[in-house]
């Protein structure tokens, strides 16, 4: 077993949050699960049940910035989310920048054939992969020439 904690990546979003979870080393992201939104309580709650049964150390949350880098009303939801997470898993948080996550889950779930629009919860949990992917490739030490 890797000495790496083991890491879960969420894509927040107002009806469903796509989850991602890190492999034993944390080199390499997979999408686990979508979870539909009933309301605060409930979803943190689910959350925490995921990151319990897979031992999660660590939560990376998308943070939605606008184009321009600044930060919204999106982006304060998630903050919020966030917080009641931190409050009920004791984990701490790290929040990676999301934009145009979702765009490259779509293009690329698209490329393997998959509808999109009809697959919501699949371009979530890819876009979560997409995210914690992100996180984990600027935390590994990159190979020297």
């Amino acid at each position: 077993m890797s000495d790496k904690p083991r890491l879960i990546g969420l894509d927040i979003g107002d009806k469903r949050i796509g989850v991602a979870i890190a492999d034993l080393l944390g080199v390499t992201a997979a999408g686990l699960e979508t979870i539909e939104r009933k309301n605060a309580k409930l979803d943190v709650e689910h959350v925490k049940q995921i990151a319990e049964r897979h031992g999660a150390t660590q939560i990376v949350v998308g943070l939605p910035l606008n184009m321009d880098g600044s930060s919204g009303e999106q982006a304060d939801k998630v903050r919020s989310f966030a917080s009641k997470l931190a409050r009920a898993t004791g984990l701490p948080i790290v929040y990676e920048d999301e934009r145009l996550s979702t765009v490259s889950a779509i293009r690329t779930l698209t490329i393997q054939g998959v509808n999109t629009g009809r697959n919501r919860d699949i371009v979530d949990r890819q876009a979560a992969a997409i995210i914690l992917q992100k996180f984990l490739d600027r935390k590994s030490p990159q190979p020297s020439a």
